[in-house]
């Protein structure tokens, strides 16, 4: 934390959090475009399950990065209530972040943020909000394409995702 006599003003630190993130986006290749008169940029990630868009903002006033990943695909109306359900239980014991889903047209997007007030945004925070975000995404897209399109129940498809993910025997 910096003491009141070195502060930067807000307006002035999100800013250079801005260039900050552009910077690192651009030499990690996620060749970044920013969205005209906005202080965000969208990207494309390829996954092991799909490929994914990805939004990053900086919220200038506030000191706050969020960093989006939407699915490929939107739920149907009808899908929307086994996803929201589905969603919840992924959500559950998540430690980075979270899934969730825009009712109104059904998008799901997983969402990873940081507040940096007062602090100047480094490359390392930034790596550390949006790869747990993209790796969270690729590991829920099966269980969530699942529940879409072949009407698995919500919980079945979580087991399935848990399952994926727990180390075999002997695995340290």
């Amino acid at each position: 934390m910096t003491n009141d006599s070195d502060a930067i003003p807000p307006r002035e630190n999100g800013l250079r959090a801005f260039l900050t993130l552009g910077q690192f986006l651009r030499e990690d290749k996620w060749f970044p475009q920013q969205i005209a008169d906005t202080y965000v940029y969208r990207m494309g990630f390829a996954g092991r399950n799909a490929q994914v868009t990805c939004l990053a903002a900086i919220l200038v006033d506030a000191e706050q990065l969020l960093f989006y990943v939407i699915a490929p695909d939107k739920a149907p109306e009808d899908k929307r209530a086994a996803v929201a359900e589905y969603i919840t239980r992924a959500n559950y014991g998540l430690r980075i972040g979270n899934l969730e889903m825009d009712f109104a047209d059904g998008e799901v997007r997983y969402k990873s943020s940081l507040d940096f007030r007062e602090e100047t945004l480094t490359p390392r925070m930034i790596k550390n909000t949006i790869y747990p975000a993209v790796q969270a995404m690729d590991l829920y897209l099966p269980g969530l394409k699942s529940v879409i399109d072949e009407d698995q129940p919500p919980a079945e498809a979580i087991v399935e995702v848990q399952e994926s993910i727990k180390p075999e025997p002997g695995d340290s």
